[in-house]
């Protein structure tokens, strides 16, 4: 920390850093949008020049804004804006090891996005040629579909060995860089720094209260899904008591179960809600499907779209041109230019994600006019937290029968059961998942790197009751399968915005004076609900997130708080406790070849007697469990 406090001084420097942080993002983003809609070594070229010039840019600033002593200074808000400044620790790098760990994110991004993998083909000759052609939308779409576990095993072990096991090295060295750039800024580890951005120290306490509580729906949740699976596949791949294996559950990550709906669904006869059929009887296009989804936004009273969005977004992939296909919602920060890429397709996903990325556009239109360190969310999930609670009024029979594109409200139990139930297998199987990931980081900035697979592993089976459906060793290293651990984006940012989304939909469906059951609310030409969204969004950054939660609560609360996910989810819950009733283990027991499978017990010296310790340490292990100090 610096010298200065002069209080001009710094306001002239936050005002010089605010126009050119500015016109450095404008120019990164137009630079990125040329890129993922084009994608020419000449426009990647251009964007890394600019990425570079930005780095450049941020590792200046930071040592312009650690000479000012900012605890000094009088006024609030330069305080804090020099104060976030700072918190770029990787700028205390010297130029050469700053450089380089920008360099090795970028070669980790880059490998994992030319990861290839093999396809399963049974009863192969050896002399038969085979195309390893596949990428992660490919895998996805097999695992979504495919009910073969051979071939699921053999999808999920091609990307988790190609993906881990090449940047392996490349990680470790980046955890010593960051590390070591947080020592220099006074922090124990990375992991301290990552948290600093929630401006709280009781950040994790709240983060663990809220997963406590969610734990025993989770449970029972777990415990259905199980049974199920178990009839599906038979005890050679799913035990009835323990965790289940990470590679049928639908997703290469075993994040998100819905793809097993077919599986699980409690009531079959009745189905679930899909408008797809309905879009294209009446003749849905992908403009119409952006068009339906500025209307929920102006029927609450938020802001139409912007001309500039209109002429310069990407709502269907060009047959002319190589994009980047992901759906994404752009600021340009010239507060004119706002845009969605989206190669949509006529259909409820994608009809979905159209209404969640133009609520991040409704969040950069609200927030424009605050200065640049504020325009963004009021912590790093509130982006997500804000889109996703527009999605669950929208995603919602209510909706779409307003909408006619269903010819009746889901009314009947049935039919709320199965639909509580899809909904559980996206946000409630999530919910551990998003909690872990960085649990697992943290652990590993602060634990050092020896144990990383078989830490990632242990943290899979505590939290998620998931463990990997193969030996693996340390020789693997099965976190990097998940693109945001090479590409350090910070991931508990996803677990925020999951407690977020439903604290946010019911202050809203409480402003709209819904009195129904939370999971039929829907907040369509809503003024009141409208004004406690736009309530949130103008605020942006400017004000500490624990006060945006006071302000959307009418001062109910300031922490984030699992009631609202919990009251959402209370009809499937009671509706789980009866269908377990003859479940003997509600969550999972662990035995162990369940450890056995990334834990070495060889190579710790126990060849003589390793079943006894095994055994021994999973009394211990459930013990703990049950007693919840594990």
């Amino acid at each position: 920390m610096g010298t200065k406090i002069q209080l001009e001084e710094a306001l002239q420097f936050l005002r010089e850093y605010d126009g050119e942080a500015t016109d450095k993002c404008f120019r990164v983003s137009s630079a990125q949008w040329a890129y993922s809609t084009n994608m020419t070594d000449s426009n990647k070229r251009k964007m890394v020049e600019e990425q570079t010039l930005k780095a450049k840019f941020d590792k200046v600033t930071w040592r312009k804004a650690v000479e000012f002593d900012w605890t000094r200074l009088p006024d609030p808000m330069a305080r804090r804006q020099i104060r976030m400044l700072t918190m770029i620790s990787r700028a205390s790098l010297s130029d050469e090891k700053y450089n380089e760990i920008h360099h090795l994110i970028s070669e980790m991004k880059d490998l994992y996005a030319h990861v290839r993998i093999c396809p399963f083909v049974p009863n192969r000759r050896s002399e038969e040629p085979i195309y390893c052609d596949l990428d992660i939308g490919d895998a996805q779409k097999i695992m979504a579909n495919s009910r073969n576990s051979y071939e699921l095993l053999h999808l999920w072990e091609e990307w988790h060995d190609k993906t881990g096991q090449p940047m392996k090295n490349k990680f470790m060295r980046y955890v010593n860089l960051a590390n070591q750039a947080a020592a220099l800024n006074g922090l124990l580890h990375a992991g301290e720094e990552m948290e600093l951005v929630y401006e709280t120290s009781e950040f994790q306490d709240e983060l663990a209260e809220s997963f406590q509580k969610i734990l025993p729906l989770y449970k029972e949740f777990f415990a259905y899904v199980r049974s199920k699976l178990y009839k599906k596949y038979g005890s050679d791949v799913v035990k009835p008591n323990g965790p289940l294996p990470a590679h049928i559950l639908g997703d290469i990550w075993a994040q998100d179960w819905s793809q097993i709906f077919d599986i699980v669904i409690p009531y079959s006869q009745f189905g679930t809600i899909d408008v797809t059929d309905a879009m294209l009887q009446q003749g849905f296009t992908p403009l119409r499907i952006f068009q339906m989804a500025e209307d929920f936004y102006t029927s609450i009273g938020l802001k139409p779209m912007t001309p500039e969005f209109w002429r310069f977004s990407l709502f269907e992939k060009p047959t002319s041109r190589k994009v980047q296909c992901t759906a994404s919602a752009w600021d340009f920060c010239n507060k004119t230019d706002f845009r969605i890429k989206q190669c949509t397709e006529v259909n409820m996903e994608n009809l979905i994600t159209a209404h969640h990325e133009m609520a991040h556009i409704q969040y950069y239109l609200n927030y424009v006019d605050q200065p640049y360190l504020y325009r963004r969310g009021a912590n790093p999930g509130f982006h997500e937290g804000v889109a996703n609670s527009i999605l669950l009024s929208v995603f919602n029979p209510v909706h779409f029968y307003r909408k006619g594109l269903i010819n009746n409200k889901t009314d009947s139990y049935e039919k709320n059961i199965n639909f509580l139930m899809l909904m559980a297998l996206k946000k409630v199987a999530y919910a551990p998942f998003a909690y872990l990931v960085d649990q697992w980081r943290y652990q590993i900035f602060e634990r050092g790197v020896t144990r990383m697979n078989s830490d990632w592993w242990k943290l899979r089976l505590r939290y998620q009751g998931v463990v990997p459906p193969k030996l693996r060793t340390e020789s693997h290293f099965d976190a990097a399968a998940k693109r945001h651990i090479p590409a350090d984006i910070p991931y508990v940012k996803y677990y925020v915005a999951l407690i977020l989304e439903f604290q946010i939909y019911k202050a809203m469906c409480e402003a709209a004076g819904d009195k129904g059951l939370l999971h039929t609310c829907d907040v369509y030409r809503s003024r009141e609900a409208g004004r406690v969204l736009s309530d949130i969004l103008r605020v942006g950054r400017a004000r500490h997130w624990k006060d945006v939660i006071k302000m959307f609560t009418r001062g109910q609360t300031d922490k984030l708080s699992a009631e609202a996910f919990l009251e959402y989810f209370q009809p499937l819950y009671k509706w789980l406790q009866r269908a377990n009733r003859n479940e003997p283990v509600i969550g999972w027991m662990t035995d162990k070849d369940d450890l056995a499978l990334y834990q070495s017990l060889v190579g710790l010296g126990f060849r003589q007697n390793a079943s006894k310790f095994v055994v021994n340490t999973v009394i211990i292990f459930n013990f703990l469990i049950h007693m919840n100090l594990y």
